[in-house]
């Protein structure tokens, strides 16, 4: 049901209003996410200067407040208080905040403290990727970025293997590769998406094995903003679970050889296997 437009010109009642806006095309941007940020009495955002450039596409005047990661308690309570009082606006960068962006900390004490919370649903670049990744949307899993390190990465995807649906993951240009490299040890027949670019000009989603796509991203270096997906398992993959594999390794080998014998058959750093399975035989 929409509202009658003499809505428009009221006042915004108090409280947190969660905004999301584009992530390339600006033309994403919604009506109602537009009335939001134009009436509200101010836009929490992680940087002023981004943001900036929306509201001046937008022809919006309303002011900025700088609420990012790195936002202390302090500035927190601060805008708390207001949004007890007034309407403040969160956005993030780009897409819908708090999903792997600011903004997790903010909401909960606000709907502890009974201020008001409103959602202005739009863009965000993990749904954007699974609905045209040609990937099972029925069940899926988003994971946010994936660690930095080979270990906390190899963690996270063996905590991941056993989900019988499609992984969800934010990535950047630089480590795709290592990334693509690391899923292909685990499941080699897996199906793989990268989807880049989105909504942008130079959009493009390439699927087909990690190590194909690893390949081809080797090539060709990526660059923008990147979300990875993986496909549901298949039968071949519990022959290359690394857990797995310790475990019938640890049998008859000291954790040093059945990381090594492991480590030799699938690919996966040896360090990485030494630490899980001197953890699986503890």
């Amino acid at each position: 049901m929409t509202r009658p437009e003499s809505a428009f010109n009221e006042p915004l009642g108090r409280g947190l209003y969660i905004v999301a806006t584009p992530i390339g095309n600006l033309g994403d941007i919604t009506m109602r996410a537009v009335d939001v940020l134009r009436r509200c009495d101010a836009i929490a955002c992680e940087d002023t200067r981004v943001t900036g450039k929306l509201l001046a596409h937008l022809g919006i005047d309303t002011r900025m407040l700088r609420y990012d990661d790195h936002a202390s308690e302090d500035q927190r309570d601060r805008l708390l208080e207001r949004a007890s009082n007034e309407a403040i606006a969160l956005v993030s960068d780009a897409g819908t905040p708090l999903i792997s962006d600011p903004g997790y900390r903010l909401v909960s004490e606000a709907r502890a403290a009974g201020i008001p919370v409103t959602t202005i649903p739009g863009v965000s670049a993990a749904i954007a990727g699974l609905t045209i990744s040609g990937l099972p949307t029925d069940r899926f899993v988003f994971a946010g970025f994936l660690p930095v390190k080979d270990k906390a990465k190899g963690d996270m995807l063996s905590e991941l293997a056993g989900i019988a649906g499609t992984l969800i993951f934010y990535e950047t240009g630089p480590r795709l590769t290592r990334s693509l490299e690391m899923i292909a040890s685990l499941w080699p027949k897996r199906q793989v998406a990268v989807a880049r670019e989105l909504t942008k000009l130079h959009e493009e989603c390439r699927s087909g094995s990690a190590s194909e796509l690893s390949d081809y991203y080797t090539a060709h270096p990526p660059k923008g903003e990147i979300v990875l997906l993986v496909g549901p398992p298949v039968e071949e993959d519990a022959r290359h679970d690394p857990d797995a594999l310790l475990r019938e390794a640890l049998a008859d080998l000291s954790p040093s050889k059945a990381a090594a014998k492991v480590a030799k058959s699938t690919g996966i750093d040896r360090q990485t296997l030494y630490a899980r399975a001197v953890e699986l035989k503890s």
